[in-house]
């Protein structure tokens, strides 16, 4: 089996044999991927660098399987990209990155810039590179994961302005970045016409500019749409609101606008609309992001060769301290000391820049441009994503209570799959009572929730039970709290306020 297959399936020489051993390869595949998100909670790393491991198993090193296309990898990573970019949208809610949208955008933007430099300035003097290259190698490094901070903050109890940075900021950078490292590329290959650095400038703002214009709108006209045929089926309404995000990136890129920030801003769009069958459009997403994923980085281990690993692993641990040590700090500075953040969010913020997919498919963009001599920056980025994401991740949650920034709080919304809820016009809750969590004590009544919510169930050490009013909750308690959608932001803000100051933490309705 190899990328043969591709080729033979294109010239008809594909068989049905040919198709039961890639179900049976991919099935597997799954099937591991499934098994090993267990692996990683318990571990603390993040599922890509299983994933990872199963794609180098699969490669040449391991089962035999021979992959080498790069133009194939960056354009099936593209395609990821842009499903992990629209799962992400259609999940965060504006409410959660309204006040963070200045200092992500200026993160992804001018701290891009700030992180490029610093990281070109070490590899001009570690690895010796022309400037182009060297800045090559740092537009290759800039962007943090969608992928990565998505799945991390699943598991760190953050406050909501920091979860929003990261959202956002994840959300945003792709598209900045893609379009640098493109321009670096044709700047490299040799005989292609240098682009002043103005230029260079003003056509990625443009590119930007269109794609939010196209996001913003595709995103409003495709939720108009989608409000008015909501009668059809949940599966059906959620493939619907998906493909609108997808036709955003699309239109987009056929306009020569970035298509990453018109799918991101579609989906956000859509998925703050107040939409119907919310609970099937979030798991559809979630599903294909999920896909997205597992072959992305199966693929991105397919694509490696093991043997140049350890030839640059000296380089990797050298660039890759420079980036999370010197330049992610730095460009967290420039960028979000201007907006009054504290100290503490800003340490933590550089230390939760995870690299993991995005430097990988951005390293394919100058090999298949034909950039000469960068044999050698695949294996570089591998290993640097590999050493410090392992590093990075399982340490947030501890970074996060040494910097005092953990949120003993934790409120997520619970999609329950029913049309009902919509109907009703009411949200159902999930509550996790913390250990620095001031419900603790707290008897149900004295929460003094909202007229139109109510404390439905807890759990309690594996057993549920629905409280009295006179219940008093406990830490490490989950609460299923049923509210009309009218007061859900006021139950979740009462929640909050007795969490931080108890039960005579005082409560002013909005």
């Amino acid at each position: 089996m190899s990328s043969g297959w591709f080729a033979a399936a294109g010239s008809g020489t594909f068989t049905v044999h040919d198709l039961t051993l890639v179900l049976l390869v991919s099935a597997a595949v799954l099937v591991v991927s499934v098994v090993a998100v267990r692996l990683s909670a318990r571990s603390g790393l993040p599922s890509l660098l299983i994933y990872l491991g199963i794609g180098l198993a699969l490669g040449e090193s391991g089962l035999g399987i021979e992959f080498d296309s790069a133009n194939l990898t960056r354009v099936l990573g593209y395609a990821a990209l842009v499903v992990i970019l629209i799962e992400g949208g259609l999940t965060t809610r504006w409410d959660g990155i309204r006040g963070s949208v200045g200092p992500a955008a200026v993160l992804a933007t001018v701290g891009v810039g700030v992180s490029v430099v610093v990281v070109a300035v070490v590899a001009r003097l570690v690895l010796r590179l022309d400037w182009t290259v060297a800045l090559l190698v740092g537009g290759v490094l800039a962007s943090t994961d969608a992928a990565a901070v998505f799945s991390v903050l699943r598991r760190v109890p953050l406050p909501r302005p920091v979860t929003g940075m990261l959202e956002a900021e994840s959300g945003f950078n792709d598209a900045p970045v893609v379009l640098l490292v493109v321009a670096l590329s044709e700047q490299a290959v040799a005989g292609t016409a240098a682009h002043s650095w103005w230029a260079i400038a003003a056509i990625a703002l443009g590119e930007l500019t269109g794609g939010v214009a196209v996001g913003l709108a595709v995103g409003y006209a495709g939720g108009w749409v989608m409000r008015r045929v909501a009668g059809g089926t949940s599966t059906l309404f959620a493939i619907g609101v998906v493909a609108v995000a997808l036709l955003a990136y699309a239109v987009a890129d056929l306009a020569g606008a970035s298509g990453f920030i018109a799918a991101y801003l579609a989906a956000l769009v859509l998925g703050n609309l107040g939409l119907p069958h919310r609970p099937a459009v979030h798991g559809f997403a979630a599903a294909l992001g999920w896909l997205a994923q597992i072959g992305l980085f199966v693929l991105l281990g397919l694509l490696a060769s093991p043997s140049g690993f350890p030839g640059q692993i000296g380089p990797a641990l050298l660039i890759g301290a420079a980036l999370v040590l010197l330049a992610r700090p730095l460009s967290v500075l420039v960028s979000c000391t201007p907006f009054g953040m504290p100290w503490r969010v800003q340490a933590f913020l550089s230390w939760a820049g995870l690299r993991g997919a995005v430097p990988v498919v951005l390293a394919t963009i100058p090999l298949t441009a034909g950039v000469p001599g960068l044999g050698w920056l695949l294996d570089l980025v591998f290993d640097l994503v590999v050493v410090f994401t392992a590093i990075q991740a399982p340490t947030l949650p501890w970074v996060a209570r040494r910097l005092g920034i953990e949120d003993p709080h934790r409120s997520v919304d619970l999609d329950v799959e029913t049309t009902t809820l919509d109907e009703l016009g009411a949200q159902v809750l999930e509550i996790t009572v913390g250990p620095g969590s001031r419900i603790g004590g707290v008897r149900v009544f004295e929460l003094r929730l909202p007229v139109g919510a109510n404390v439905a169930l807890v759990v309690r050490g594996g057993e549920a039970f629905v409280p009295a009013e006179t219940t008093v909750l406990r830490h490490g308690d989950r609460m299923l709290v049923v509210t009309a959608s009218r007061c859900r932001a006021l139950a979740e803000q009462r929640l909050l306020d007795v969490s931080r100051g108890g039960r005579l933490a005082r409560w002013s309705p909005r």
